[in-house]
């Protein structure tokens, strides 16, 4: 058991080596790979004391300062980070994860915490929400981004925020889409490699967040909810003749747009099934429909409202 024990510490030491090396200070050097070891190692309490005790520091005040004290650049940490998932599963195919990560809290004093949609939960709970980026391939995934996302019920209580000690440049109201695409940019300037984007509905639902993609010249597939109204791919756009009033300003589609649900009614659809998973084979039905998505804006279409 202790050499088992001594082997996992070896590792992890050469895991967080470039890591230790952006840091600079020693005293962080030193206490960042007992800090690590303290979270990911044995015992069910992960807070700083009960940490110092499994580790034998005597006393908890070094790793409590490591933690709690200072002004931390994270730039460095996260620009290694970038680098060694690159090393580790950036390719053209590689794909890069938008999601959420919601982490349930009881209370009111943790940073960003709010009743909010827990997708993990599958319900609205009191929590926090992070923005994360994933980037994978051949199903080995590599975090590459958490952001915190702040609720309105944060933004507009500057009194809150610096209770709380929120940096003056994250007190700025952002959506969880503007906070994405502001990482994917991050992401794409550190030279990282993937060939697609992937997200589910709570981001695909966005127009904005779909043009952004577009205008970054990514290849992308996002989920959508089964109302969203599409056309079919055929639609054309035509100069409507006013029968009275002013003329019309704008092209309008030749049909009416429809929910994406009714577009798939006569599709045909497969089963396929893509790898063995914990519980057996992953499997979905699937099928192809070519659409317009209707992301203009909203206007009247001759007498169909």
């Amino acid at each position: 058991m202790v050499g088992r024990t001594s082997g996992w510490r070896e590792e992890l030491g050469r895991f967080l080596k470039p890591f230790l090396a952006r840091l600079a200070h020693k005293a962080r050097r030193r206490m960042c790979p007992l800090y690590v070891s303290g979270l990911i190692g044995f015992g069910n309490r992960k807070s700083i004391q009960p940490m110092a005790e499994r580790l034998a520091l005597g006393d908890y005040d070094q790793l409590h300062h490591f933690i709690a004290a200072g002004a931390w650049d994270v730039a460095p940490l996260e620009t290694e980070l970038l680098v060694q998932a690159e090393k580790l599963v950036g390719s053209r195919d590689a794909v890069l994860v938008v999601d959420d990560t919601a982490i349930a809290k009881k209370g009111t004093h943790s940073v960003g915490v709010a009743p909010q949609y827990a997708s993990a939960l599958g319900k609205t709970a009191n929590c926090q929400t992070l923005v994360s980026l994933t980037l994978a391939h051949s199903e080995v995934p590599v975090m590459l981004a958490l952001r915190l996302f702040l609720p309105e019920s944060w933004t507009s209580k500057r009194a809150r925020l610096e209770q709380a000690g929120v940096p003056a440049e994250y007190r700025t109201a952002r959506t969880k889409l503007e906070m994405a695409l502001a990482e994917i940019d991050r992401v794409i300037a550190a030279g990282v490699r993937f060939g697609c984007v992937l997200a589910d509905a709570g981001y695909g639902l966005s127009a904005p967040f779909r043009q952004g993609l577009t205008a970054r010249n990514l290849a992308w597939a996002v989920g959508i909810p089964r109302h969203l109204k599409v056309y079919p791919a055929d639609v054309r756009m035509i100069w409507p003749v006013a029968k009275r009033g002013r003329p019309r300003r704008r092209y309008i589609p030749d049909i009416l747009s429809i929910p994406a649900e009714d577009m798939l009614a006569n599709a045909t659809w497969r089963t396929i099934s893509w790898r063995t998973g914990t519980k057996g084979k992953l499997k979905a039905r699937f099928t192809a429909v070519r659409v317009r998505v209707a992301d203009g804006p909203p206007q009247r279409i001759r007498d169909k409202g």
